[in-house]
């Protein structure tokens, strides 16, 4: 409040000790009405910023840390998601906005679409798709507490330190900041990218949590569960899967995010795809050989057994015959 003094004198005249005694803004009624008034001011502030050119209206909505739905509201174009109540022709948000205003055309958010394609293509291999419901349970169980939490902040700083002290890393401002394990979205793509990004970068903390709840949990799912994802983390299947989702949506998230960038146009937008879609065919065609270098560097760092590339691949389902003829190397 002192701030908001210092800043404006109609306002410090009507708070703090020019305020009346017993003013104390407690009551709901009043509460609403402030709102209402914020409300009103950025309502108005809009209107003169927008004046009487051409706008559209983008409205998406995310989880929050709770797991409840935010609604988010950004005046640039009438672009929704796919959902039904959004786009629906008849009683969806875009046709209540059509009935008051039939300029104001509807297209679905393209930067969406992208995420909503990467997700469905990525479950239809059933690998992927096991991999982050695992990937999901880990960080559920690690991230079900602030107990835990402190743990993995405080493993993840003696980390840190001990890799400064060898040399390792350096210290520079803002690098190396103690976080924590970040739960990818539902449907939002460019999240399973910075939680994959989390993981890696507290992957050894994570896993000196999970043996601690493996031995100290207090009933036996927790330390089950426990003993379960340490057992994932320490598998070299796990970690391959990783790795090449790190580098597939690595490239995938510099689209993502260009695409809702407020100055972007069609031409470049169609761009950066050719772009992408060229990334992509070079990872798949060179890069084998940098990949499997980085997985293995990583597993030895972590203590995690490299499987033998020569060794014969078995998977369930397969006949002895067929399991011959493929390789570990070839499997991956």
């Amino acid at each position: 409040m002192e701030l908001l003094a210092s800043y404006n004198e109609q306002v410090g005249a009507l708070i703090l000790g020019n305020a009346p005694q017993n003013a104390k803004y407690t009551s709901n009624q009043i509460q609403k009405e402030i709102l209402h008034v914020f409300a009103r001011n950025v309502q108005s502030s809009i209107r003169h910023e927008i004046g009487d050119a051409r706008f559209c209206l983008i409205v998406d909505k995310a989880r929050d840390e709770s797991r409840k739905e935010q609604m988010v509201l950004v005046i640039r174009g009438q672009g929704y998601d796919g959902a039904s109540n959004m786009r629906g022709e008849w009683n969806g948000l875009q046709a209540l906005f059509i009935n008051d205003c039939p300029y104001a055309y509807y297209v679905h958010c393209l930067a969406h679409q992208l995420q909503l394609a990467l997700i469905a293509t990525a479950r239809e291999i059933s690998d992927v798709h096991t991999f982050f419901q695992n990937f999901i349970f880990i960080i559920n169980i690690v991230s079900a507490s602030c107990k835990r939490n402190d743990e993995l902040r405080a493993f993840q700083a003696a980390t840190i330190e001990h890799l400064v002290d060898i040399g390792e890393i350096e210290t520079v401002k803002r690098v190396n900041q103690v976080g924590g394990l970040q739960r990818p979205g539902d449907s939002r793509w460019s999240s399973h990218f910075k939680s994959i990004c989390s993981l890696i970068k507290m992957y050894g903390a994570t896993c000196l949590v999970l043996e601690n709840i493996a031995l100290d949990g207090s009933t036996y799912s927790q330390r089950g569960d426990a003993a379960f994802s340490f057992k994932l983390l320490m598998s070299f299947d796990f970690t391959f899967i990783l790795h090449i989702m790190k580098d597939v949506m690595g490239i995938t998230d510099m689209l993502c995010q260009a695409l809702q960038q407020k100055s972007q146009d069609i031409l470049n937008a169609m761009h950066l795809v050719t772009t992408t879609k060229t990334l992509i065919q070079k990872l798949r065609d060179d890069g084998w050989k940098t990949l499997l270098e980085e997985v293995t560097s990583f597993c030895k760092h972590q203590n995690i057994e490299v499987s033998d590339m020569d060794a014969c691949f078995s998977s369930v389902g397969r006949s002895h015959r067929k399991q011959k003829s493929v390789t570990v190397e070839h499997h991956y």
